[in-house]
C-alpha cells in the first residue's frame, strides 16, 4: 500500500504531490492526459508556428512566496506595468498604471478591498476559522462588510458614479462566473474577492514553466507519475483506498483529488452536484503580425495592452450582456479583455516571430455560459466568436482580423474555447474554472474550524484542486493544504 495518490496532474496536483514526497511519503500520481499541467499550460495550438501560448490559464494568481521558497520553485514571475486601458465612446480612455490610480475615490475604494485582503491573505495556508474570527482579523467592520456581506453592486455604486469606471472594477467580480453584481447569491463577491487578494502576475515562459518546474521538484523528491491514465473509481471505507484506472488498481492510504468535485462524486459512485457547475467564459488565443491601431492616438498600443485591455464592460454593458446571456442569447456585443502576454514575455515567440514584430494577445469573454452552447454548439461557438471579435473591433482603429498571423497551412492564427470544449478537454465540469462556484475563505459552519477546507465525507478522501474552499485560481493553495492535511494525519 503506498501513502498517497494524486488523482490529475494541474499545477495543484503537483504542488500536493511535491510536499507529500518530500515529507518521506510515497506518492502516485494518476493523469489521464499525456502531459502533466492540466489547464496550466503552454502549447503551440498552430501547426508550424512557433509560439507557447497559455492556453487555458494565463495569469498566475495567488501563488504565495512561501509555497515558491518552500519548493524551490525556477519559475519568473513579472508584474505588469500597466494595471488597465478602456477605451470610451468619446474615442479617449482611460489607461490606469499600477500603483497609480485614477482618482481619489478609485484610491479608496482599493486601499479599503487592499485591507481586507490584507487581513484574509495569512489565512489562506493555515486550518479554517470562523467567519467572526476573521472578520475580527480583517479589523473594520465596514470594509468587512462592504465586500463580504452585501451585494458587490451597492458597494461599487457608492464609490463609481461613473457607468464605465463602475465596470472596469466590477470585472473581477465576474470573470468566470456567471452573476449579476446585485445578486443576493454573492457569487460575484467571492470571485471579487479572490481577484483581489493578490497580484496577478506573468509566468515568463508561459503557464506551462510553472507547471514544468513544480513536476521537477515532486519528481525529484520521489513522486511517481502515470500519464495516460484514467481514473475510473474510488471505493475507500475511510482508513484505504482502492484507486481504479483503466488497466490496473492501486492501494493507498490517502486520495487527493485534483479533479473537480463533480468528477470526484462520479468516481465515488456518489450523486452529482445539484444544480450542476457552469462556466461563463469564452476564450479566445490570438498571434498577432502586430499589435491594432486604437482609436485613442494618445496612446500606444503597447502600453493599452501591456494589461488588462477592457472591451464595453461599463456597468451598463456588463448588465445588458448578462440579461442577454439568461434569456439564452449570446451577447450581442460581447464584454471581453485582452492582454498581451508576449509584451512582458517575448520568450514565448521564436526568434523569427520577434524579429517579425508578433504578438499574442489572449482575449476572455464575459456572460459566455455553458448554457448558451449546449443546444448547437458549432452554430453557437460561431456566434460567440462573431460577437467577441465584433465587440473588439467596434474599440480600435482597424479590424483585429486584418493584424492575424497566418499559418502555414494558410489559416489564421486565432482559437477559441468554450465551456463545454473546456468540459470535453479538461474535465472541467460545465467549463467551470474554478471546478465549482468558488466558496468564502472561511469556515461557514462550526464543524469546518481547525480543517484544511480540503475534507469530504469520507476520511481519507481530500480535494486539492480548485474545487477546494480557498480553490480558483493558479495559486497552489489547495494542493498545500491538502498535503498539509494528510500530513497532519496520524494514518
Amino acid at each position: 500500500m503506498i501513502d498517497a495518490v494524486v488523482i490529475g496532474a494541474g499545477h495543484n496536483g503537483l504542488v500536493a504531490a511535491a510536499y507529500l514526497a518530500r515529507a518521506g511519503k510515497s506518492v502516485l500520481v494518476l493523469e489521464r492526459r499525456d502531459h502533466v499541467g492540466g489547464a496550466a499550460v503552454s502549447e503551440k495550438p498552430w501547426p508550424g508556428v512557433d509560439a507557447r501560448l497559455s492556453r487555458y490559464a494565463y495569469l498566475v494568481a495567488l501563488l504565495p512566496q512561501r509555497i515558491r521558497d518552500e519548493l524551490g520553485l525556477t519559475v519568473e514571475l513579472r508584474r505588469r506595468a500597466v494595471s488597465s486601458y478602456t477605451p470610451r465612446a468619446d474615442d479617449g480612455g482611460l489607461l490606469v498604471r499600477a500603483g497609480e490610480p485614477p482618482h481619489a475615490r478609485w484610491a479608496e475604494f482599493y486601499a479599503l478591498a487592499d485591507h481586507v485582503a490584507k487581513g484574509v491573505w495569512p489565512s489562506l495556508l493555515e486550518p479554517l476559522v470562523s467567519r467572526a474570527e476573521l472578520r475580527a482579523r480583517v479589523g473594520d467592520p465596514g470594509a468587512w462588510d462592504a465586500l463580504i456581506e452585501r451585494p458587490l453592486g451597492e458597494v461599487l455604486a457608492a464609490y463609481f458614479p461613473d457607468d464605465l469606471e463602475r465596470g472596469i472594477v466590477a470585472t473581477d467580480a465576474l470573470i468566470g462566473t456567471f452573476a449579476g453584481l446585485d445578486d443576493e447569491s454573492l457569487r460575484q463577491n467571492r470571485c471579487f474577492l479572490y481577484h483581489v487578494l493578490h497580484e496577478w502576475d506573468v509566468p515568463v515562459g508561459g503557464m506551462g514553466a510553472l507547471t514544468e518546474s513544480l513536476a521537477a521538484v515532486a519528481w525529484a523528491a520521489g513522486a511517481e507519475l502515470r500519464l495516460n491514465t484514467e481514473v475510473t473509481a474510488i471505493d475507500t471505507d475511510g482508513v484505504s483506498a482502492e484507486v481504479r484506472f483503466d488497466g490496473g488498481a492501486v492501494t493507498a492510504r490517502h486520495v487527493l483529488s485534483n479533479a473537480a468535485p463533480a468528477v470526484l462524486a462520479g468516481l465515488l459512485g456518489e450523486p452529482a452536484p445539484d444544480p450542476p457547475p457552469e462556466g461563463a467564459q469564452l476564450k479566445l488565443n490570438l498571434l498577432l503580425k502586430r499589435l491594432p491601431r486604437l482609436r485613442d492616438a494618445a496612446v500606444d498600443p503597447r502600453e493599452a495592452f501591456a494589461g488588462t485591455f477592457h472591451v464595453n464592460e461599463s456597468a451598463t454593458q456588463l448588465a445588458l450582456a448578462y440579461a442577454q446571456a439568461q434569456r439564452g442569447r449570446v451577447p450581442a456585443l460581447a464584454p471581453c479583455e485582452v492582454y498581451c502576454h508576449s509584451l512582458t514575455d517575448p520568450s514565448i515567440l521564436g526568434p523569427e516571430l520577434r524579429a517579425a514584430g508578433a504578438q499574442t494577445l489572449t482575449c476572455f469573454g464575459l456572460h459566455m455560459p455553458a448554457r448558451l452552447f449546449a443546444a448547437t454548439p458549432e452554430e453557437a461557438k460561431a456566434r460567440a466568436i462573431e460577437s467577441t471579435l465584433a465587440s473588439l473591433n467596434s474599440v480600435l482603429g482597424e479590424p483585429i482580423e486584418d493584424c492575424l498571423w497566418i499559418a502555414p497551412s494558410g489559416e489564421p492564427c486565432l482559437e477559441a474555447r468554450t465551456p463545454l470544449e473546456l468540459e470535453a478537454e479538461l474535465a472541467l465540469p460545465g467549463g467551470n474554472i474554478f471546478h465549482r462556484d468558488l466558496a468564502w475563505p472561511f469556515a461557514e459552519d462550526e464543524a469546518e474550524v481547525g480543517t484544511w477546507g480540503v475534507e469530504t465525507a469520507h476520511a481519507n478522501v481530500r480535494l486539492c484542486g480548485a474545487g477546494a474552499r480557498r480553490g480558483g485560481g493558479v495559486s497552489g493553495i489547495p494542493g498545500h493544504n491538502a498535503a498539509m492535511s494528510v500530513l497532519s494525519c496520524k494514518t
